[in-house]
């Protein structure tokens, strides 16, 4: 079944899927299966391929950071479904997608406890410093010369974004018998117990750490800035991995710099895939490649959704996450 019923049929009896992010070839190999694979993770390889091949693409298979472009859409008029393979989809036009009529799903739920996980150990190695610790012991410095570390347990968590991750790092914190507070667009019912603020001033204010879980966007650039950050307070510890744009990069180096905040540990930046410059001095900020959510399991995972996603799509069926 084509997008387009009275366009001409492609030149191959299989459909031609355009991936757009860079993939590991066992999984290039289980989409070459059932489609005819165009591999573009570069920008060039990008250009090339929506120019000499959009004609006959139907499907394409994308990340949030990459997306879709309005114009690339527009040169592909058999383009039938538009996929994010992770969760996020914040570069996809979705306006474009939606006046065209394409089916758009995301890889929501794959990789939840993976990132939920990665955002526990970035907390944990900020507030108990594990890097400064096996910094100073290579130096030959032992306990007696460094300063104690607060714990964890009884503490209060912040929670920026009480999703689906949100919920799961929600309840790895109330098995480190933390206290949990939340800021969402809404306030909700199955929240674990979990404390609403209504925003995230307040939910700064109250917390002693905080974990950025919030979607990206026009509506959450740089919701933790300066006077997020200072309500924190120098005891306080931020962790974002989410996206970059939900932290303002200089707000936060200023508070580092003054010594208003105690440590940040980052897994996504402004700037990547460059590393953020105006972080890199500070010896209490732990920095992670945007590898939260990738683990075997969790790629895997996702690469299993995408395709029965594609398989329903072909079929007539609904998409199981549907954007």
């Amino acid at each position: 079944m084509s997008a387009n019923p009275s366009m001409p049929a492609p030149t191959s009896s299989r459909r031609k899927l355009l991936v757009l992010m860079p993939t590991a070839e066992e999984h290039l190999a289980q989409f070459r299966q059932r489609y005819d694979v165009i591999y573009a993770p570069t920008a060039e390889a990008r250009a090339q391929a929506v120019a000499g091949q959009g004609a006959e693409i139907e499907l394409v298979v994308t990340i949030g950071a990459v997306g879709l472009r309005a114009d690339e859409m527009a040169a592909m008029p058999r383009l039938g479904a538009v996929a994010a393979q992770g969760a996020g989809y914040e570069a996809i036009d979705l306006t474009a997608a939606r006046a065209r009529g394409l089916t758009l799903w995301n890889g929501a739920g794959t990789n939840d406890s993976c990132v939920a996980d990665h955002a526990m150990a970035l907390l944990l190695a900020s507030v108990r410093a594990l890097p400064q610790q096996e910094s100073a012991l290579r130096a030959g410095l032992w306990r007696d010369a460094l300063p104690l570390r607060p714990s964890v347990n009884g503490r209060k968590l912040g929670i920026l974004g009480l999703g689906t991750i949100g919920l799961r790092i929600a309840r790895r914190a109330l098995a480190f018998d933390m206290e949990v507070g939340y800021h969402n667009r809404r306030e909700r019912h199955d929240a674990l117990g979990s404390r609403y603020f209504g925003s995230a001033l307040a939910l700064a204010g109250w917390a002693d750490f905080l974990i950025v879980a919030a979607p990206g966007g026009p509506a959450t650039r740089h919701i933790v800035n300066a006077e997020v950050l200072k309500a924190l307070g120098p005891q306080g510890h931020v962790v974002n991995i989410a996206r970059g744009s939900l932290v303002d990069t200089a707000a936060l180096a200023a508070a580092l710099a003054a010594g208003e905040l105690g440590g940040a540990a980052l897994d996504v930046y402004e700037s990547e895939p460059k590393p953020p410059e105006a972080l890199l001095g500070f010896p209490n900020v732990i920095l992670t490649p945007h590898i939260a959510g990738w683990s075997p399991e969790s790629v895997q995972a996702t690469v299993d959704l995408f395709l029965e996603n594609a398989r329903r799509w072909e079929a007539g069926e609904a998409v199981l996450t549907p954007l």
